[in-house]
């Protein structure tokens, strides 16, 4: 959906979460010593973002208030569109490392000892509300588009080098991960703009998105990047918002769903022409969200979820007739339902288990690696 309309989006295309396997009662997690990683560096939209959007001074697509963050340390709203820690915190935490800071964050005075440190460890570019492509309200301030985040990528890497020298930031690069999560805001714009819809039919419009994608990944590799997790889209016509609106029985939108499709086989497809062209100097793995939400969905107790439809934090018919705001109810066992908010994004326990999934042994949603096996690569 438009980032000018809500605070932001896509939802669960993401992967989130991470360990702690009371949030996985039936599935048991990957086990084994991971790979070695050194820094985690994070690209993508509101799945992912930890607060880059709070220094964007006339966005709207902002999470730095109530009932966000109300089981984040401290019961703090960071912009993180969770009740708590996301995937990329999530991730983090699996490694050992601390949670990549906002980039926003690291920027001005007297913030040179922490963006020093935050260089190493791994550093958060994502934004909520962006996409793929640089749409009119990211031009406008409301979100940081993928090519504008890859931009203050450079800035970290030019960080690294003064502190490591340019042989030793190859090493740390080629060691560390890189998260992208987007694509889910490109679709929504795209089912939002008749201008869209009437010069390029859907199978035109995912593909430009996997080749826009394609010449960012590029863009990075070529800093020296060799590790990437990228997460496809999940069903985004399951979200809350997207079932409270399409029927009386509060169905998912399956056209919605079938633009998703269409993204995810274009995005497999690029990803593996891309490491061709790189002689496979570039390592995958893609992570395939639309099949994990789907499967949730159909057995959520398997995973440990009660309701899979409903918002937890809203009002009126699903809990999908407002945002997650400071007047608004939420659930009391957040640990118990799938969704966090009407636009999709993840509680932190449904975060966790879809990292569960992204680092388990079982490889029907990852290819042609499983997380574990990229960073033991």
């Amino acid at each position: 959906m438009p980032t000018n309309k809500t605070p932001s989006l896509t939802i669960f295309s993401l992967f989130l979460g991470l360990l702690w396997f009371d949030y996985f009662p039936r599935l048991e997690a990957a086990t084994g010593k991971l790979g070695s990683v050194p820094g985690v560096y994070v690209f993508g939209d509101s799945l992912v973002d930890a607060g880059n959007n709070n220094y964007l001074a006339f966005s709207v697509s902002k999470a730095n208030y109530p009932h966000n963050g109300v089981d984040f340390p401290g019961k703090k709203p960071t912009g993180r569109f969770s009740n708590g820690k996301n995937a990329a915190d999530a991730i983090a935490e699996k490694f050992g490392l601390p949670l990549p800071p906002p980039y926003l964050s690291l920027r001005g005075l007297f913030k040179e000892k922490r963006r020093k440190s935050a260089a190493v460890t791994g550093v958060n570019f994502a934004s909520g509300g962006a996409g793929i492509f640089n749409s009119s309200d990211q031009k406008l301030g409301q979100a940081i588009p993928l090519s504008h985040q890859v931009n203050h990528w450079f800035s970290i890497h030019r960080e690294l080098t003064n502190q490591l020298g340019p042989a030793e930031t190859q090493i740390h690069l080629s060691k560390s991960l890189f998260t992208v999560v987007i694509g889910s805001n490109d679709l929504f714009d795209y089912f939002g703009s008749f201008r869209l819809r009437r010069r390029n039919n859907p199978q035109q419009y995912t593909q430009s998105m996997a080749d826009k994608l394609k010449e960012q990944l590029k863009r990075i590799h070529d800093t020296g990047a060799r590790r990437f997790l990228v997460v496809g889209v999940a069903q985004i016509g399951c979200t809350p918002g997207k079932r409270e609106k399409n029927s009386a029985i509060h169905e998912c939108d399956e056209e919605a769903n079938t633009w998703c499709s269409l993204y995810n086989e274009a995005l497999v497809k690029m990803l593996q022409q891309l490491k061709q062209e790189l002689q496979s100097s570039m390592t995958y793995s893609y992570f395939d969200n639309f099949k994990s939400l789907h499967d949730i969905i159909s057995n959520p107790a398997r995973y440990g979820f009660a309701d899979v439809t409903s918002a937890c934090c809203g009002n009126g018919k699903l809990n999908a007739d407002t945002p997650c705001l400071p007047i608004t109810r939420y659930c009391s066992d957040r640990t118990k339902y799938l969704f966090w908010d009407r636009y999709g994004h993840p509680t932190e326990a449904a975060a966790r288990t879809f990292i569960d999934l992204m680092f388990s042994d079982d490889s029907q949603y990852s290819s042609p690696l499983t997380l574990t096996q990229l960073v033991s690569s």
